[in-house]
């Protein structure tokens, strides 16, 4: 296999008539990692992939993988090869001509290509299906099929646009484990764009949040779990409490700020101006039921819902100005002590699980 690139975006628009789809982006991908690029429909992260790939124009800025300006090559002249999200086979043709066809499009003779084709197909474990159809194959058995087509271009980055988004849950699993080895094993940059959290999670070494065609985050996945950068990470991802206020002070290292028509909450980071807006975030697997809050560290709400999810009970509260808070304990914490829809419970974190998030322009 040839040497990963890097791939650097610098200050990448892409402009539909009045429509900004991506909003003068830049991002480092380092050679030889997994990137994720993760959002909601619409948030720019397939046309980025598309303009990396060549399948979209670039309305302004560069791309550079490698040392090479590549912005205005066609696909076949950059170094990447993509995976749809439709695998795009062939029907009329069996697997080792389905995954030579690169080849043969650029002149390689029919022995030298086939040998290719067999041995891209051995290292996706398919060898004994080289001379079926892809009718006559499952939907993990394509989705072989398509990556070793595109893998035998020899590529320095491997481009997957929402490659699992077709199978069914426990075969997303195994081929996400599948992905990650034999990317670690071929030692070329992938990147791959998904709008599963748990997905882009798994697979990742740097995570990129997108939202409205811009970056909100690129960290690793650790990183953006812990210390989401902003408001918008922070709900996408799903694993903190998001409220918002207007701040009255700081001290220590804290900033307190008070809801509307609610309680006073202190949360750890950037000091901001009294009379600011500011948003923080509140670990849900960190908040704790039942013992009385510390001033700005917790609150008395009312249970409105409660779900059981097996090794985690979901709490969800309401109380001090805020209209949904979530809490995960453990069953064995719930079932120790358990509360019923109506209560009122107290609810407390510690300093650290409590942050004050940024913005985009902050």
């Amino acid at each position: 296999m040839s040497k990963a690139a890097e791939i650097d975006i610098a200050s990448v628009s892409k402009i539909y008539g009045k429509t900004i789809a991506v909003d003068a982006i830049s991002l480092k991908i380092p050679a030889g990692s997994y990137c994720c690029l993760l959002g909601p429909s619409g948030c720019g992260k397939t046309s980025t992939l598309r303009m990396i790939a060549g399948h979209e124009t670039v309305s302004i800025g560069d791309i550079v993988l490698g040392k090479e300006v590549v912005t205005d090559l066609p696909p076949a002249k950059r170094g990447t090869a993509m995976m749809f999200q439709s695998y795009a086979l062939f029907p009329h043709l069996d697997l080792i001509d389905n995954v030579a066809f690169s080849l043969k499009m650029s002149g390689v003779d029919k022995d030298t290509r086939r040998a290719r084709a067999l041995n891209m197909l051995k290292l996706m474990q398919m060898e004994a299906y080289a001379s079926r159809k892809p009718a006559q194959l499952s939907g993990g058995q394509q989705q072989r099929v398509a990556l070793a087509r595109a893998l035998i271009t020899d590529p320095e980055a491997l481009l997957l646009d929402e490659p699992l988004s077709a199978l069914d849950p426990f075969l997303k699993i195994r081929m996400r484990a599948e992905l990650k080895k034999l990317q670690k094993q071929l030692g070329i940059t992938f990147v791959h764009v998904t709008h599963s959290q748990e997905e882009a999670m798994a697979l990742a070494d740097i995570v990129v949040v997108m939202s409205d065609g811009r970056i909100e985050q690129a960290a690793s996945p650790r990183e953006v779990f812990e210390r989401p950068a902003t408001a918008f990470v922070a709900r996408f991802m799903g694993d903190h409490n998001v409220i918002g206020g207007k701040v009255t002070g700081s001290s220590d290292g804290l900033v307190t700020f008070e809801l509307v028509g609610g309680g006073t909450f202190s949360a750890s980071g950037q000091i901001k101006a009294a009379g600011s807006d500011v948003d923080a975030a509140i670990r849900t697997d960190h908040v704790r039921i039942g013992e009385s809050p510390v001033k700005g560290l917790g609150f008395t709400g009312i249970i409105s819902n409660i779900e059981y999810r097996g090794a985690t009970v979901k709490l969800t509260i309401e109380g001090a100005g805020i209209a949904e808070f979530t809490a995960i304990i453990t069953d064995k914490a719930y079932y120790a002590t358990p509360v019923a829809v109506g209560d009122a419970v107290p609810l407390h974190w510690d300093p650290e699980d409590a942050i004050i998030l940024g913005t985009l322009n902050s």
